[in-house]
Formats: structure tokens, C-alpha cells, sequence
């Protein structure tokens, strides 16, 4: 076995797989750059190839002995027009265009649009956006076989190009037969997290939640101006959330979306959830070995924010400089958290603790770790709550987990600061503290004559117990005992 230091940088790194990182060579490539998490996109590739891909990823987890996470990104609900007779049709500004339920090819002036949804929620004046935004339409007049509209903004449109509705909540479900057949997989396989896309509103998680049985974590994707404007309701739910900035973007001006990212990241750790802020961060290294100067000021900024995790998607899927992208945002990351501003910067956002004993002693961990010039804060946990806690005051110093449960640590890859090991519980206080010293010194958190604070609850064992908080200098011996 392969024992890597822990990261030193304490925002987390997801990459996207896809035709460019599919095999097992590159796979590792990608994560001894930075990669501390592996994004499975359900909306390309078939379940034979995402399997190979997971294998690959579990694989690697033995030969390092680091668990790793894997998320599995589902598609959500696609809306689309219809197809045109000549593959495509040039909607000029100003011009009457029809969208219908008439499946016959279309012209300049109509095309099908198979969502009966969108004819039940539109009112006249609200737009439709085609071609992620490329194209807009303006609601004159519904009825129940056809929409009338006029071209605000027009262009080339060609078959079933997409279609956003950002001006109203469209009652579509939240999980396609695709979406539940890939949830179904995902589940099969031992996924980490699950990320519900197109999520409008709290109502939308209740399925997902019930199809994962227990198994995995949920993620929210907020790419919809609805869900923003609930979006403390469906965090109460949900177990993360992503700043999906694509559609986003597609459906806001964009000038909006710098705004919301803070608020969205703000929010989510005020209330304690791992956020990842996604979409376009590296986007010229699609086909670039560097990236833009803005780009850079891009991921600095989510990093800065206290963002738990930051996504590469194109970038690390299809691109022709996938480690090096991983690297960079690795450098990119590294360098703000070397700042001497960065801390105070982080706790620009006050995370109020709540009345209870775990919430008081993760948020005494940091000020202690202040005090005593501690090296790092030594969790013992079961379901990963008190880690989150922690994690959410952005302390001083890295985070390690000690948890028996394999897919608690796989979870806890996508938050702040953390470096979780599966080990055996502990017994008693002796052994907590021993093995504390023991596997801060062995997984190179602390030197000899450090002292790092320790988070655990008696009995020990018990999910949500958390008690006790000790400070434990390392005297240098402690390498001698066994996990």
C-alpha cells in the first residue's frame, strides 16, 4: 500500500470523468495532482462504462489506503423542442414563432414542443430560452396545442436543442425513468453521493431520498432562480448542494450569478451542508495547457468564499489537459490558503452554533487549536455529524476523522479540510486519546512534541454523543502502538 501525506490545502478538488480520463493510468494521474474526489456524469456514457470507471476508483482506494469519493451526477429532466425538416431553422428578431404539439418537422415559424408541462405553467409575457440561452421567445398567447410567441433574440435553432423556462416553476418531476434506472446504479455500485439536478423545490428531493434507502448522500443542484428562492428549505433536506452555474447562468443574467454564488455558499455553511461551486472554472484548459487570468480569479474567489469543494467538469472530462487542470487548481487553491488574509476572509460568514454540546465543543475545537498552537483536531465519529460541525467553523488546521464506518469517510471527502480514515473504534479514554496521537503522527498531522485537540462522546460507539474535547501532547513514542 501507497501512503500519501494528507492534503495540506483544505478545499476539496472534483473532477469529472469522461472519454478523457476513463482509463486506469490516467485515473490515478488525476488524483495524485490534487483530485480528492471523482465525478460520475450519468447525462454521457452507459452504465458498462461508468462501472469501469468506479472499479478503477475503488481499486485505487485500496492501493493508496485513502478513501475516496465518487459522485454520481444524475441528468434531470431535459426539455427540448422538436426536430426541423432541414435539421435546423433561423428564427429572425421580431418574427411570430408557434411552438406546438404537432410532431410533423418544423420551419422558421413552429417546431413541436413535446412538454405538456410547459403548456400548463406558462402565463403570457414569461420567456422561454433556447439553446441554453442562445435564442429567446417571448409568451404571447397559450393555448391548450400551441404556444404563441415572438423572437426577442434570434438565430440558428436546430433539433432538439434545449429549452429553459426561468420565469416560472414548471411541474415536472424531479427524476426521469433515466434518472431512476441511474439512481438505481448508482446505488448498486456504492456511490458516495447523489446529485439531483434541476431541482426547483423542496418537494423535488422527497423521491430521491426514498429511492436511496439510506444509501449515500443526496446533493441538491441549484441551477434554477426557483430553487434560490427556497433555497434554506431545500437545504434543510438535502444532505449538500452544488452552484450548478450553468444552467444558472443560462437562466439569470449573468451578471446575477456572482451574487448568488455567495449567497448560496454562505448559506450552506451557515447551516452546516458541504457546498461545491461548479461549471466553466478552468474552461479555456479544455483545450489550453493554461488557463485565463480571470478563470484563476474565478476559483480563487469560491476559495476565498470557504467553499468545501470546487469542480472541474469539461475540463477533466474532454479535455486535452486534464492533469494539468487538476494541478492548477491544485497551485490555484494552495496559493489562497497561503494567504495571510485567508482565514479572516473565511469567517466573514458567521456560523452560529446551535444549543447543544456537540455544537459548543466544535466550535471551542478552533479557538483552543487558537490557544495552545495545536496542529490539527482529531475527530472520532460515526456518521460523520461532528466532522461537519467542525468543518463548518473553518478552523486553523486540518481535520482528521477516525471513523469504523468505510462509507462515512467516503462521504466526507467533499467537505472542508477533512482527511478521514476507516479505523476500529476505541473502547475506553486511554485508547481514544492513544490512537488519537497514534494516527495524527502516522498520517503526518502533527510532529513529535505537537499537541492536537481530540473530539469524541461517551460512550464511545454511540452516533451523536459527541462530550468530550481533550488537548494530548504527542510525545513521539506513540507510532510503537497498532489501529
Amino acid at each position: 500500500m501507497i501512503r500519501l501525506p494528507p492534503r495540506s490545502r483544505k478545499v476539496r478538488i472534483l473532477a469529472t470523468l469522461g472519454p478523457a480520463s476513463d482509463t486506469p493510468e490516467m485515473i490515478r494521474a488525476l488524483f495524485v495532482a490534487g483530485a480528492d474526489a471523482f465525478r460520475i456524469n450519468m447525462s454521457h456514457g452507459g452504465h458498462e462504462d461508468h462501472a469501469a470507471r468506479i472499479a478503477t476508483i475503488r481499486a485505487m482506494e485500496k492501493e493508496f489506503g485513502r478513501p475516496t469519493t465518487i459522485l454520481g451526477d444524475l441528468q434531470g429532466p431535459k426539455l427540448r423542442v422538436g426536430i426541423f425538416a432541414r435539421g435546423l431553422a433561423v428564427l429572425k428578431t421580431g418574427a411570430r414563432f408557434i411552438l406546438d404539439r404537432d410532431e410533423k418537422p418544423g420551419d422558421a415559424k413552429r417546431v413541436n414542443l413535446p412538454h405538456p408541462e410547459i403548456y400548463a405553467a406558462l402565463v403570457p409575457e414569461t420567456r422561454l430560452l433556447l439553446d441554453d440561452g442562445k435564442l429567446v421567445l417571448r409568451v404571447k398567447k397559450v393555448l391548450d396545442d400551441r404556444i404563441e410567441t415572438v423572437v426577442e433574440v434570434g438565430g440558428a435553432l436546430s433539433n432538439r436543442k434545449g429549452v429553459n423556462v426561468p420565469d416560472v416553476v414548471v411541474p415536472v418531476p424531479a427524476l426521469t425513468d433515466k434518472d431512476r434506472r441511474d439512481l438505481a446504479f448508482a446505488i448498486e455500485q456504492g456511490l458516495d453521493w447523489i446529485a439531483l439536478s434541476f431541482v426547483q423545490r423542496p418537494e423535488d428531493l422527497a423521491e430521491a431520498r426514498r429511492l436511496m434507502g439510506g444509501h449515500g448522500a443526496l446533493m441538491a443542484k441549484i441551477e434554477k432562480p426557483s430553487a434560490v428562492q427556497r433555497l434554506e428549505e431545500i437545504l434543510e433536506l438535502a444532505d449538500g448542494v452544488m452552484v450548478a452555474r450553468g444552467d444558472l447562468g443560462v437562466e439569470l443574467p449573468p451578471q446575477a450569478v456572482p451574487p448568488l454564488q455567495k449567497q448560496i455558499v454562505a448559506t450552506a455553511r451557515r447551516m452546516g451542508r458541504p457546498v461545491v461551486v461548479a461549471t466553466q472554472m478552468l474552461e479555456s484548459m479544455i483545450k489550453a495547457p493554461m488557463p485565463t487570468r480571470a478563470e484563476v480569479s474565478d476559483v480563487a474567489t469560491a476559495v476565498y468564499d470557504g467553499a468545501d469543494a470546487i469542480m472541474l467538469s469539461a475540463e477533466t472530462a474532454a479535455g486535452d489537459w486534464p492533469v494539468e487542470a487538476v494541478a492548477m487548481m491544485d497551485s490555484i487553491a494552495h496559493s489562497v490558503e497561503r494567504d495571510p488574509g485567508y482565514f479572516a476572509r473565511l469567517h466573514f460568514t458567521e456560523t452560529q452554533p446551535d444549543a447543544t454540546t456537540a455544537d459548543a465543543l466544535a466550535e471551542g475545537a478552533g479557538g483552543i487549536v487558537s490557544v495552545v498552537g495545536a496542529s490539527a483536531i482529531t475527530c472520532y465519529t460515526t456518521s460523520g455529524s461532528t466532522v461537519r460541525r467542525v468543518a463548518r467553523e473553518r478552523p486553523l488546521v486540518s481535520i482528521l476523522a477516525l471513523t469504523p464506518r468505510l462509507d462515512t469517510a467516503r462521504k466526507l471527502g467533499l467537505t472542508w479540510g477533512v482527511h478521514a480514515v476507516r479505523t476500529k473504534d476505541v473502547a475506553n479514554f486511554e485508547e481514544m486519546v492513544g490512537k488519537a496521537r497514534r494516527m495524527a503522527l502516522r498520517h503526518g498531522m502533527v510532529d513529535k512534541g505537537g499537541k492536537i485537540v481530540v473530539l469524541a462522546g461517551v460512550p464511545f460507539g454511540t452516533p451523536g454523543s459527541t462530550n468530550v474535547l481533550h488537548v494530548a501532547a504527542i510525545r513521539g513514542d506513540e507510532l510503537k502502538g497498532r489501529e
